[in-house]
């Protein structure tokens, strides 16, 4: 396998701190700074988006050592348990987290985002305005889904 290594390009802000306080991300307001590095007009036509995709790192979570065996989301014995890459967790290979916020205000290198699952200090490594061409039409999931998410995004 390759390996290749991917340089933050900001930080997200906000008042959430506790990695293990799980739900309740609907009215999160975060801030993301987007490093010098990448310019002052590096966020310049975002704000004629409503949404935006933010990929991050779930940095302050522990990497596992072995993926190999299906697993309960978030540890609870009443959902099934399914194989590492088919959840949306912290706790995988890589530790990439991407989530679809809400855009509430560009201002030079900031951008102020709502409902964004990820702690204060996470590092973003890339952002990708949301349209509509790149959105699915038919979503498909199994029940134990819903159930699981009935409050992470509720404020």
């Amino acid at each position: 396998m390759i390996s290749f290594e991917i340089n933050p390009i900001g930080t997200v802000r906000n008042d959430r701190t506790d990695v293990q306080h799980s739900d309740h991300w609907g009215a999160v307001r975060s801030t993301i700074t987007i490093d010098e590095r990448i310019g002052d007009a590096c966020l310049q036509g975002l704000e004629g988006f409503s949404h935006v995709e933010v990929l991050f790192i779930f940095d302050q979570f522990p990497e596992h050592d072995d993926y190999r065996e299906p697993r309960p989301n978030r540890g609870r014995t009443d959902l099934p348990p399914v194989g590492i890459l088919a959840g949306r967790g912290p706790c995988r290979p890589n530790r990439i987290g991407v989530t679809c916020c809400a855009i509430e205000s560009v201002r030079g290198r900031e951008l102020t985002v709502v409902g964004l699952d990820a702690v204060s200090g996470t590092p973003v490594i890339d952002l990708k305005p949301t349209m509509t061409e790149f959105l699915p039409v038919n979503v498909r999931q199994p029940e134990w889904v819903g159930h699981l998410m009935s409050e992470y995004f509720q404020p």
